[in-house]
């Protein structure tokens, strides 16, 4: 079984400028990522993906492989990231010259999993006989009830039921994606349409190791968690 891990990192986030190589504890933010692939032993290659050189330089510096630039096409404020994925395993298979079975993508702005997240989220992924794997965390709100849209100038609940809800832990569980980790069967990926069209499977996580930096606010939070650990 051929594991590939990419880490996807393009330059010109507006949310954080330049967060994939802003220090946290004198280490750039995609160290923390390449260094949990590594560390997980689990990997045949680790690739990195982007559209920067000194990001690339960077990320091989750290232990990660590369040699090409994303496209721009894939680069964009607005280009989804499966693509990019999908872009980086075809690279890695005519560079490598053999053929992957499972993608794992570990997100450079979720610092905060551990090695034994990649692990046990791979067993489970095994376990459950998933084509897809995604990771999340309980949520904080709950569509059912106090997550509200208006329409029409009216208020109304995201997700309506029969009977009413009157307190947060009577509603149904849901959970926030966290962009930590996601497992694929390369058929999976290379084939892709939806989540939700395919046999995918839900890792929990915990709250603490699940902020998907975003924001200025996300990079603080991130840095105080891990200087405290």
């Amino acid at each position: 079984m051929k594991i590939l891990c990419t880490i996807c990192m393009r330059s010109g986030s507006k949310g954080v400028k330049n967060k994939n190589l802003k220090l946290i504890n004198k280490k750039p933010l995609m160290y923390y990522t390449i260094s949990q692939a590594i560390k997980s032993k689990l990997f045949d290659n680790i690739v990195v993906s982007t559209n920067s050189k000194k990001i690339l330089k960077k990320a091989k510096f750290y232990g990660a492989d590369g040699w090409f630039l994303r496209p721009k096409k894939l680069s964009s404020d607005y280009s989804p990231k499966v693509p990019a994925i999908n872009h980086a395993l075809f690279e890695a298979e005519k560079h490598y010259n053999k053929k992957f079975d499972i993608v794992i993508d570990l997100d450079a702005t979720s610092p905060l999993r551990k090695v034994k997240d990649i692990l046990n989220a791979y067993k489970y992924f095994n376990r459950k006989k998933a084509d897809i794997l995604i990771t999340g965390c309980k949520s904080k709100k709950n569509p059912y009830f106090n997550i509200v849209e208006v329409i029409k100038n009216k208020l109304q609940r995201v997700k309506m039921l029969k009977k009413n809800i009157y307190r947060r832990q009577d509603a149904p569980k849901t959970y926030d994606c966290n962009a930590s980790i996601y497992i694929w069967k390369k058929k999976s990926l290379v084939n892709f349409k939806s989540f939700y069209k395919a046999k995918t499977a839900f890792y929990e996580m915990p709250e603490s190791r699940s902020i998907d930096i975003d924001s200025e606010l996300d990079f603080k939070l991130v840095e105080f968690l891990l200087k405290k650990n």
